[in-house]
C-alpha cells in the first residue's frame, strides 16, 4: 500500500493554470428567533427570557436608570452611585458578604455590580437549576442591602485610591473634556466622581439613594440560558414581588451635538497627545443607520481601514486609530480618536481630518464598502453566539427600547445596503466641519502647530 500523498496549503490553493479561486459568499441565512417571552410585569419591570439550551447555564442582566431622583444634577450623585454599586454586595439583613458568596458558589454562580451616569448594570450567571438561588440573592440585594458602615468606609477608600490612579490617566483627562465639550454640565458628563466627592459620602445617603432609586419601573431584566422562558418570568415574578415603588429616574436628553473647534487642552510635560473628534450621528432605528456603521468601519471602525492605514500604517504616527459609533436612548455621536506622540500632535490631526474629508468626497469603494460588510455581519453573528454574549446584547438593545429581534434582523439591513447609500451616509454624517472634540497635549510643545493648522481654540 503506498503512502498517502500530502500536498502543501501552496499546492492546495493552487491549479495548474493559477491559483484556485475562491467560491462566491452564498446569500446570508435569517438568524432564527429563539424561544421567548418578552413581558412587563405589575411593578414596571420588564422581563425578557430566552431558551438557549447549549450549555446547563443561565446568564441574567438587569438594567435600571439610575439619574438622580432628586433632579438636582448635582455632582454628589455620582459619587454615592459609584459607592453604592461598590458596597452593595457587602451584605443585607439576612446575608453577609461571605453569605452571598457561599449562596452563589453552590450553584456555580456569580453576580456584580456597576454604575455609569445612565444606569446602575447588574450582570450575573449560574448554573440553570440554580436560577431561583440566583434569582433570591439578587432580589436581597436590592431590596435589603444594608451597607455597613465598616465595609462602606473600607470600600470607599479603596475607591478614591482607583480614582486618583485613574484620574491621571490620559485617556480618562480626554473622555472628561470631550464629555464637558460635547454635553456642558449635563449628568452624562459625569463618568468618574471627583475623588474629593467620594471621599465626603456617607452611608446614609448610599442607603437614601437606593431607596429613592432602585425602581423597577423602566428596568429590564433579561435571563438568557437552558430555562423554559415562561417558566423563568414566573419565577422572576415570585423572586422580585417585593420590588415595586415606582419607576426609575432616566437622564434627560443629552444637548445637540453642534460643531465647533477643537479646544486645546494643557497636559504640561505630556509626551503623548490624545486626539478625540466627535459628531452628531442616528441610532438604530433610523433607516440611514446600516449604510452610516458601514461608512463608519472604513474610516476607522476596524483594523483595515482608511484610518489605520493612514495613522498607523503609512505614517507610523500612532499604534491604534479608530472611529466608532456611541449610541444613547436619544440617538448617537461619532467619536474619532487616536493618541499620538508630541511632536506629531498637529501633523497627525491633519491627516485625521485628511481621511474625513476623503470619505466624505471620496467615497468606499466596492472592495471597501464588502469588506465592511463582511465584518459587520460577521460581528453581529459572533454576538449572538453564546448565551453570555447574546444576554448582554439584548440588554442593551432593550434598555434603547428595542426588542431582540432587532438584532436578529440586522444583518438582512446590512447586506441590503448600496454602495451609493454609503456613500451618501459617508458624506451626510462625516464632512470634517460637523465636528468638534479636544486635543489633550502639552500646549508649549504642540500650540505652535495648532495654530498654524487652524480649527483648535487654544487658550491664552
Amino acid at each position: 500500500m503506498s503512502a498517502p500523498t500530502r500536498r502543501s496549503a501552496e499546492e492546495i490553493g493552487s491549479t495548474p493554470t493559477g491559483p484556485r479561486p475562491l467560491p462566491d459568499l452564498g446569500p446570508q441565512r435569517a438568524v432564527p428567533a429563539p424561544d421567548e417571552v418578552d413581558t412587563v410585569l405589575g411593578s414596571g419591570l420588564r422581563v425578557i427570557a430566552v431558551r438557549r439550551a447549549e450549555v446547563p447555564m443561565v446568564e441574567l442582566r438587569l438594567r435600571v436608570p439610575f439619574a438622580d431622583p432628586a433632579g438636582t444634577g448635582t455632582s454628589d450623585h455620582a459619587a454615592v452611585a459609584e459607592v453604592l454599586s461598590t458596597t452593595i454586595l457587602s451584605g443585607t439583613r439576612t446575608r453577609s458578604r461571605v453569605g452571598i458568596d457561599d449562596d452563589l458558589a453552590g450553584v456555580g454562580g456569580e453576580i456584580g455590580f456597576s454604575v455609569d451616569p445612565e444606569r446602575l448594570a447588574v450582570s450575573g450567571h449560574a448554573l440553570a437549576e440554580g436560577l431561583d438561588t440566583l434569582l433570591d440573592v439578587l432580589a436581597d440585594l436590592v431590596l435589603a442591602a444594608t451597607h455597613p458602615d465598616d465595609e462602606l468606609a473600607r470600600e470607599r477608600d479603596r475607591l478614591v485610591e482607583r480614582i486618583e490612579l485613574a484620574s491621571a490617566q490620559p485617556s480618562v483627562i480626554a473622555r472628561r473634556a470631550l464629555q464637558e465639550r460635547r454635553y456642558g454640565d449635563h449628568p452624562v458628563t459625569r463618568e468618574m466622581p471627583r475623588a474629593e466627592e467620594v471621599t465626603a459620602v456617607t452611608a446614609d445617603a448610599v442607603r437614601a439613594l437606593q431607596d429613592a432609586a432602585l425602581r423597577p419601573g423602566g428596568s429590564v431584566l433579561v435571563v438568557v440560558g437552558d430555562v423554559d422562558p415562561g417558566d423563568a418570568v414566573a419565577r422572576v415574578e415570585k423572586a422580585l414581588a417585593g420590588w415595586t415603588g415606582g419607576r426609575a429616574e432616566s437622564l434627560p436628553a443629552l444637548p445637540a451635538l453642534t460643531a465647533r473647534d477643537l479646544l486645546l487642552v494643557d497636559r504640561p510635560g505630556a509626551v503623548q497627545s490624545q486626539l478625540r473628534l466627535s459628531a452628531p450621528a442616528v441610532g438604530r432605528t433610523d433607516p440611514r443607520y446600516p449604510a452610516l456603521q458601514l461608512a463608519n468601519l472604513s474610516l476607522g471602525g476596524y483594523f483595515s481601514s482608511r484610518l489605520v492605514e493612514n495613522l498607523r500604517e503609512d505614517k507610523g504616527y500612532t499604534y491604534h486609530a479608530s472611529s466608532s459609533l456611541e449610541l444613547d436612548a436619544h440617538g448617537a455621536a461619532l467619536l474619532v480618536e487616536t493618541d499620538v506622540a508630541s511632536e506629531v500632535t498637529a501633523p497627525a490631526l491633519l491627516e485625521t481630518r485628511y481621511e474625513l474629508g476623503r470619505l466624505a468626497v471620496v467615497p468606499p469603494t466596492a472592495a471597501e464598502v464588502e469588506s465592511a460588510r463582511r465584518y459587520l455581519v460577521g460581528s453581529l453573528l459572533i454576538s449572538m453566539t453564546t448565551q453570555a454574549g447574546y444576554a448582554s446584547t439584548v440588554a442593551s438593545l432593550a434598555a434603547h427600547g428595542l426588542s431582540s429581534a432587532w438584532i436578529r434582523e440586522h444583518p438582512a439591513r446590512v447586506e441590503a445596503v448600496t454602495v451609493d447609500e454609503v456613500a451618501a451616509a459617508a458624506a451626510e454624517f462625516f464632512a470634517p466641519t460637523r465636528f468638534t472634540g479636544v486635543v489633550v497635549a502639552d500646549a508649549a510643545a504642540s500650540a505652535d502647530g495648532l495654530r498654524a493648522l487652524g480649527g483648535v481654540e487654544i487658550p491664552s
